[in-house]
């Protein structure tokens, strides 16, 4: 599934979706708490790039979330992998509360 447009999703997902609205071809990683997520076909990509688990975040708007994550502390060497793969990728600092 695409990531959709940000009706009647959490307000979680709608900054993420306002994020990724902006960088649509790149690889989110939006930072919360200690880890940084990727969500959709981000997170499917990453997973499969980065051999890290593919699992889900409960959902939005009726549908699950895929969802990967890496911990915040280790994400430079995830960040360096992807980007010797020749791949682009944008941070999205947490942005309040949700």
């Amino acid at each position: 599934m695409k990531a959709e447009k940000p009706t009647a999703h959490t307000p979680l997902m709608q900054q993420f979706f306002a994020a990724k609205a902006e960088y649509p071809d790149i690889l989110l990683f939006f930072r919360m708490g200690d880890f940084y997520e990727l969500f959709y076909d981000d997170a499917r990509k990453a997973a499969r790039l980065l051999d890290i688990t593919l699992t889900q975040r409960g959902t939005s708007a009726g549908q699950p979330i895929p969802m990967a994550g890496v911990p915040f502390h280790a994400a430079e060497g995830y960040l360096a992998r992807l980007l010797a793969l020749g791949e682009s990728v944008a941070i999205c600092e947490q942005i309040g509360d949700p």
